[in-house]
């Protein structure tokens, strides 16, 4: 790290001293060209691989997945059969990799500790009164608690978004440094929830807070508003995420969430991380998707160009 950068970083960790501070630091970043970013994405989008490319994309995409189930109806067994598959996607196929981890709900988390325990596997956890951040902080802060003592070693975190869109980026602030303090060893991932920020600019904003605050990765959505990852709002976030190494020297993860179904929807995103940020992001350590569907997507494509034949939709098991 050059002295620059770490005078910069030093200055930066000022910022969250006072509500001034980060107003003007927010407001005054660049702000985004909406038409610039959605035609970049859209760019980005329509580039082809090859075969062989496209099967590395596909067993990378494979490691990348946090496989999920965030429903009220979610029982001990469906959480331990979701953590077998994430353990071994394709029983049939021994060469398969694992997913990157497996997020439930924190009273599910013991469940799934069983299972993945050991296996490199990571245990992600909703937390803070997940989807809506609307509860007292105390009652976050012990919900985040409660899943890092039951084996969650990976915290999925909303913020306040009535907060942050009313100005009070401070408050917002120091609950994500207090969510963190509390997750101990626990990586922190922070959620936006970019469906409810309105603009890209808020987007920016909201990418940087989370960063400033400490987290480990920025997570575009929960999957439980109508609109959820889009790759425009994923590129400004990409973007966040490589100015700030470069105004910090920290590496700080990305993951689109919501809404991704298909291999061809996940290589598109991958094309766009190499091409925004580079290489260093392409692992699962930085980039994750938040899905359950699109695994079955992956096998199968994958099944495709290791026999040539698809494999039926129900060859898989429905998570």
């Amino acid at each position: 790290m050059t002295a620059t950068t770490t005078s910069a970083r030093s200055e930066l960790s000022e910022l969250g001293r006072s509500e001034t501070a980060l107003r003007t630091f927010l407001h005054g970043l660049p702000g985004v060209d909406q038409v610039g970013a959605e035609q970049r994405a859209a760019q980005l989008g329509t580039r082809s691989i090859k075969t062989t490319a496209k099967a590395q994309a596909i067993d990378l995409a494979i490691r990348m997945v946090d496989l999920t189930t965030l429903e009220g109806a979610d029982t001990p067994g469906k959480v331990r059969a979701l953590a077998a598959k994430a353990l071994r996607p394709d029983p049939a196929d021994p060469s398969c990799p694992h997913v990157g981890a497996v997020c439930v709900y924190p009273a599910m988390v013991p469940y799934v500790a069983e299972v993945l325990r050991g296996s490199g596997v990571h245990l992600a956890s909703v937390a803070t009164a997940f989807p809506s951040g609307q509860a007292p902080l105390e009652i976050k802060l012990a919900d985040t608690r409660a899943a890092v003592a039951a084996g969650a070693d990976e915290i999925d975190m909303v913020i306040n978004r009535g907060a942050f869109l009313a100005g009070r980026y401070k408050e917002v602030y120091d609950e994500i440094v207090a969510t963190k303090e509390a997750s101990g060893d626990a990586h922190l991932k922070v959620i936006l929830e970019t469906g409810e920020l309105a603009t890209y600019d808020n987007v920016r904003r909201a990418s940087w807070l989370a960063m400033l605050a400490g987290g480990d990765f920025i997570k575009t959505s929960t999957g439980k508003v109508p609109i959820a990852a889009t790759m425009p709002v994923t590129l400004v976030m990409l973007e966040a995420v490589r100015d700030f190494r470069e105004a910090t020297g920290r590496q700080v993860g990305v993951k689109p969430a919501g809404g991704i179904k298909t291999t061809k929807d996940a290589i598109k995103y991958l094309v766009m991380v190499n091409e925004t940020v580079g290489p260093d992001w392409l692992d699962p350590d930085w980039f994750r998707f938040g899905a359950s569907s699109l695994l079955n997507d992956l096998l199968m494509q994958r099944t495709k160009l290791t026999t040539g034949t698809y494999s039926g939709p129900d060859y898989f098991t429905l998570d």
